[in-house]
């Protein structure tokens, strides 16, 4: 496992195309191109329910992602912070660079807007950034549990946790009262165990393959192969429910379930496609440095796009329409989705670089070495 102490492109590629599932996600919803199952279908609503679909293991790929570094990483107090700042520039420059542009209105912001603004984790901005917040405070605990289990105690643990957290939600027709769809820091935990896993235990089998091309070569095809396979049989499995729906007037909530990031066959097909591009090499050069070059931005994608006051405004911005045939709607679906990812990476390097200037002041240094203190202390309670 050598190799995964260094950035991997492979891996970091993965972390872009979440981030474009991400966008494809807000912008189908946000945009208004999600049309109500319970209603009729045209073409254009089941290409937007495949891009869906296909979209919806965006967040557990990402916790994947983590999850699998995390573990062996550990907690750092400069990236917790790093990330609350770069959280905070966004929940507050967006609302004045607004104001400058006359969209929103000074007079008309409220205190409750201004706790969002000030307090985005607390009050839940962002609830991606809640959730992966509390995951990762969390964290040190975890990965002594982790690292102090047996593997057959780990397994347990996941497999008690993943029945009782998404296998009853997946085969009850009806929301339970705790199910939180998985919007939150408790499924952020779970699947920060499966990874975990794969890191500590699932991948030893695989990683006998390392040497051998081939066999890494359809490890890899295999895992991709799979996640369009389970992808296939959520949408089939949706327009099953959907089918009920309509001869029976029942079923209406089961028909979205699989749209919840805590739903088996979300989590089986995030693993899939991490699989398989965990075994995908991509060679030193060009396209792995661009790659590696943008992929710290992808979270900034989400910042600008999923900040209160824009949320639901970029969509129509960037022209959101159903209209086209199914051809043309769903190119400009991937298109118009380029394009907001883009956008958002530029912006997210601008704001990389005006940090990178901070980094460099004398006063920064102090706080980093108080950091490596905090750093070295939870080292020493977790070795001990």
């Amino acid at each position: 496992m050598a190799r995964n102490k260094k950035r991997m492109a492979n891996i970091e590629l993965l972390r872009i195309l979440a981030m474009f599932m991400v966008t494809m996600l807000h912008y189908l919803d946000k945009g208004g191109l999600l049309p109500d199952l319970t209603g009729q279908l045209d073409a254009n609503g089941y290409v937007a329910w495949t891009l869906e679909l296909l979209s919806i293991v965006a967040v557990d790929v990402y916790m994947l992602i983590s999850g699998f570094f995390l573990v062996e990483t550990g907690f750092k107090t400069k990236r917790l912070v790093e990330l609350l700042c770069q959280v905070l520039f966004y929940s507050l420059l967006v609302p004045l660079a607004l104001v400058a542009c006359g969209v929103l209105v000074p007079s008309e912001i409220t205190i409750y807007q201004i706790l969002y603004y000030v307090l985005p984790v607390q009050m839940v901005h962002y609830w991606f950034i809640t959730a992966y917040v509390t995951m990762y405070l969390f964290s040190p605990i975890l990965r002594i549990a982790v690292k102090g289990m047996k593997k057959e105690q780990l397994r347990l643990v996941i497999l008690f946790l993943l029945l009782f957290l998404s296998v009853s939600k997946s085969v009850v027709p009806m929301q339970l009262t705790m199910d939180n769809l998985g919007y939150d820091g408790l499924w952020f935990i779970f699947v920060y165990l499966v990874a975990a896993y794969l890191r500590l235990y699932g991948m030893e089998e695989f990683c006998k393959a390392t040497e051998d091309a081939r066999r890494r070569r359809r490890l890899s095809r295999n895992g991709i192969l799979l996640y369009f396979i389970v992808c296939a049989g959520m949408l089939l499995l949706t327009l099953t429910i959907r089918f009920l729906y309509f001869k029976t007037g029942k079923f209406e909530y089961f028909m979205t379930s699989v749209c919840g990031y805590n739903h088996i066959l979300t989590l089986l097909a995030a693993v899939c496609l991490f699989v398989g591009f965990y075994h995908w090499r991509i060679k030193d050069g060009v396209i792995s440095g661009i790659i590696l070059r943008i992929a710290p931005y992808s979270l900034g994608v989400y910042l600008l796009q999923e900040h209160w006051e824009v949320r639901y405004l970029w969509p129509s911005w960037l022209g959101a329409s159903q209209e086209g045939n199914p051809l043309m709607f769903g190119i400009r679906c991937i298109g118009t989705v380029v394009l907001a990812f883009v956008i958002g990476i530029c912006v997210d390097m601008l704001r990389g670089a005006l940090f990178g200037l901070v980094g460099r002041l004398p006063l920064w240094n102090k706080i980093n070495g108080l950091f490596g203190r905090i750093d070295a202390i939870l080292a020493d309670r977790k070795e001990g």
